[in-house]
């Protein structure tokens, strides 16, 4: 992994961002607004522009790119792209590759993240890491064996949808929770928090209830070594962390949930990380 670089491409609902990456280090970041609701083709030059910025500002041996959508791993196309209603089946490798004549990685955002955190981040290299995604919705990227598992049709880890309660697991376990049961705006949620207003304190315990179900359905799953939690509720952790072990504990293996390990990332641009780190996982 020394001294190779690798550009990292992360696609978002609004944004393309890149960098070029060199084992953990980033260049200068480039971000260019993309035109979500136009055509394949519009939506492929913003994408062109960065990719292009960067590698007139150095050479690479291979791009990576994470898209929020299911991906055809092995040909390198994205279907159903989320936000880009446009997007419903594109050969992204194969345009890239014909265009820059370098390699082309493709694969799920929450994917790269659990890649980028293997390799750079809280992974450490373990056997078996489970990076679990908490933002607006609930997603994952699976590590077996030091390696990405990303399922048949780039499925593995959408513990999200799994059905709990009245709903699915996403519905109560990430930030869209405090408006999806109560109505409240997320952000003032945390605020509130932050300031010790006890309201908001239980609703942040109720919320680490639910997380710690979903916690417990990963390790019914994958059994896995190390659970990284990202994604921007990460960032209430001490809010939730208590009431999410007491939900842990209640796990039928007692030893498995004594040895369990949560580490919360520290990771910064973690989807450009992530997205260069899918070529060095392709070099195992």
């Amino acid at each position: 992994m020394n001294n190779t670089k690798v550009i990292g491409l992360d696609l978002g609902a609004t944004n393309i961002r890149g960098a070029i990456v060199d084992g953990s280090s980033l260049a200068d970041i480039i971000s260019q607004k993309i035109k979500s609701d136009g055509s394949v083709e519009d939506v492929l030059n913003d994408i062109y522009q960065v990719a292009d910025a960067l590698l007139q500002r150095d050479k690479a041996l291979a791009i990576g790119i994470g898209v929020p959508s299911v991906v055809d791993v092995a040909e390198g196309i994205v279907y159903d792209v989320q936000y880009i209603p446009s997007w419903k089946e594109v050969h992204l490798k194969q345009l890239m590759e014909e265009r820059y004549q370098i390699p082309v990685y493709v694969n799920n955002d929450a994917n790269c993240f659990a890649i980028g955190e293997y390799y750079f981040g809280k992974g450490n290299n373990s056997d078996s890491m489970i990076g679990l995604t908490l933002g607006t919705g609930l997603g994952a990227g699976v590590m077996i064996n030091k390696r990405l598992y990303a399922g048949f049709n780039c499925g593995a880890g959408e513990f999200g949808l799994f059905p709990y309660l009245d709903n699915v697991l996403e519905y109560y376990c990430s930030g869209s929770f405090f408006d999806n049961v109560y109505g409240l705006d997320g952000v003032q949620v945390f605020e509130d928090a932050k300031n010790g207003e006890a309201k908001a304190l239980t609703l942040y315990r109720e919320l680490g209830k639910h997380i710690g179900h979903a916690i417990k359905q990963v390790m019914y799953a994958y059994d896995p070594q190390l659970i990284v939690l990202g994604g921007s509720v990460r960032h209430a952790y001490e809010f939730f962390e208590q009431t999410m072990w007491q939900e842990i504990k209640t796990f039928a293996y007692t030893k498995t949930a004594e040895r369990i390990r949560i580490e919360v990332s520290e990771l910064q641009n973690s989807g450009i990380i992530g997205a260069a780190a899918l070529y060095y996982d392709s070099q195992l």
